[in-house]
């Protein structure tokens, strides 16, 4: 049975770019607030044996990489797994499209970052026909499936796409170009991918549309301003992991706590 959507329904059209922090020492400011919060709920997720999956989805140069960096900045990176995921190795090539998800699905007390993820499936293999029309059809049920099955079993999924205009693109792959240190990044599919935004749109649309369920909700972030949009990321992880979850340091147990304090000859709390 298919998975049960959302009555809601998502649009990029929806996305306000115009959403702007209104100075940098303000986003400092939230920005080392927010770091702190998730530094308490990791170490939550950590004593209580959680898993958290985030799913990273976008634009060519929307600002991912970013915005994983200071989400990651501050985090124990020994509980923390961040993936970046490109095309299929010959290996995997012969499996299922979930499988190599699966081989990176998070352990106890962990969170893993999925740079793309296998939104890859409706997306790139469907613009670049990488896979059949009734493969990536079929696919969204797939999706739903999968995802309903992670969540059933306890995980924390959060599926985040972050939208900036065509004009900003274009504005960051030029920028791009004139620094050494990030031309690397920019490659020829980058523009292939560019080209094809229309049909990218429309996919992202079915996407939105056909994945966009109550158990696995996407939240779309206003990338235009890169600062705003890290806030926004870190703000929908807060949320996310948040849930039902306090954002405190674990306690101690009571009876180990007095006996250390017993040996260490240390007094009462």
């Amino acid at each position: 049975m298919a998975a049960k959507k959302s009555r809601s329904t998502l649009s990029l059209d929806d996305v306000d770019l115009t959403r702007k922090i209104p100075t940098v020492e303000e986003y400092e400011k939230r920005l080392a607030e927010l770091q702190l919060k998730l530094l308490n709920l990791q170490q939550r997720y950590v004593a209580e044996g959680r898993r958290a999956i985030l799913v990273f989805e976008g634009w060519d140069a929307a600002g991912k990489g970013g915005a994983i960096r200071r989400l990651s900045e501050r985090l124990d990176p020994r509980h923390l797994d961040a993936w970046s995921i490109s095309a299929p190795n010959p290996e995997d090539q012969g499996k299922h499209y979930l499988y190599r998800f699966w081989q990176r699905l998070p352990a106890k007390g962990d969170i893993a970052v999925f740079d793309r993820s296998w939104y890859g499936r409706v997306l790139v293999e469907r613009i670049e026909g990488f896979a059949k029309k009734p493969e990536w059809k079929r696919a969204y049920d797939e999706i739903n499936e999968f995802e309903r099955t992670l969540t059933d079993d306890g995980v924390r999924l959060l599926k985040m796409f972050i939208h900036i205009s065509d004009r900003e693109q274009l504005d960051r792959f030029a920028e791009r170009m004139k620094k050494p240190h990030k031309r690397w990044k920019l490659t020829l599919e980058d523009l292939r991918n560019r080209e094809k935004r229309d049909e990218y749109e429309a996919a992202i649309a079915d996407m939105l549309a056909k994945t966009h369920t109550k158990h696995a909700p996407w939240r779309l972030i206003s990338g235009e301003y890169k600062l705003n949009g890290r806030i926004e990321v870190l703000e929908a992880v807060a949320d996310a992991l948040g849930k039902d979850v306090s954002a405190t340091p674990p306690p101690m147990d009571p009876a180990v706590e007095a006996e250390i304090r017993a040996r260490l000859g240390l007094k009462e709390a």
